[in-house]
């Protein structure tokens, strides 16, 4: 099982009143969030309903299709209805570009087609997306105006998606910047909940040798992990959920069953403390 951290407080907080907000920050991991829609349908069974919601990269999508009203059953469902063809008409490959693989004009239209909302302002539940100011190296944060702009510029991994340009502003992702963005949240509710799918990797075969797209996105992997470590330590999340995902890439998406299979335990124990928590309440 992953790990997992409840944050006991044994002082008074002034965040704390009545009324229970909830917030929900989704982490970035490519094909490795698609368990986060799993931890949504855990949350809807409990008729836990999160007062904000942020997202980074995949974090940003699945944010994104929950915040609009979209449940973790629908979203799974929807899943489960993609085949490999439907999945292959979502690589739109960038062949004379130099910029990136994948155009992604068509993981654009798919978004267009499927979250019910086009702007944040439209959203059920408060949404921020976080991406990268490429050339200001720094986090930019999205939480009102064009929502598929936004949620499509914070799942631009370098290398793969084409950057998106809104303004004078060129976007990448932004695990880059902030993998797991609970901060961002923090003092908008009253218990956070945080999903970190940064995942891990093992060799397969002792001191096996990297290709060069695995050096690279595993390397992205481990910048994104050793600061989301770092960000757990400075910023408190009252329930912080890392599954065990290994040896899951960034677009492995036709793992989706084993995917799904890896955190089936972690769903479960997350689903006891959260039913906790509400008992206590």
């Amino acid at each position: 099982m992953g790990l997992f951290q409840f944050r006991k407080r044994l002082q008074p907080d002034s965040r704390q009143d009545t009324e229970m907000k909830i917030g929900l920050a989704l982490g970035g991991g490519g094909a490795r969030g698609l368990c986060q829609i799993a931890f949504c349908q855990a949350m809807d069974e409990l008729g836990i309903r999160p007062s904000i919601i942020s997202g980074t990269s995949i974090g940003a999508i699945v944010g994104a299709f929950y915040a609009a009203g979209v449940s973790g059953q629908a979203m799974y469902d929807l899943l489960q209805q993609m085949g490999l063809r439907d999945l292959s008409r979502l690589i739109d490959f960038s062949f004379f570009r130099k910029s990136s693989l994948i155009r992604g004009k068509a993981v654009q239209k798919f978004f267009w087609e499927h979250i019910p909302k086009r702007r944040f302002e439209e959203l059920d539940v408060p949404l921020k997306v976080v991406a990268t100011d490429y050339w200001r190296q720094q986090q930019m944060i999205f939480q009102q105006g064009d929502l598929i702009a936004a949620v499509r510029a914070s799942m631009s991994v370098p290398g793969i998606f084409e950057p998106v340009v809104i303004g004078d502003t060129v976007l990448t992702d932004g695990g880059a910047v902030n993998p797991v963005p609970h901060d961002i949240i923090r003092d908008e509710c009253n218990f956070l909940i945080a999903i970190d799918v940064t995942g891990e990797v093992q060799a397969t075969r002792h001191a096996q040798i990297p290709s060069i797209f695995d050096s690279v996105m595993t390397t992205f992997q481990t910048m994104e992990t050793s600061l989301a470590s770092f960000k757990r330590q400075v910023y408190p999340v009252d329930l912080y959920v890392k599954p065990k995902l290994t040896n899951i890439g960034v677009l492995d998406f036709i793992k989706e069953r084993t995917i799904f299979e890896m955190v089936e335990k972690d769903v479960e124990h997350f689903k006891q403390q959260l039913h906790m928590i509400l008992a206590s309440r």
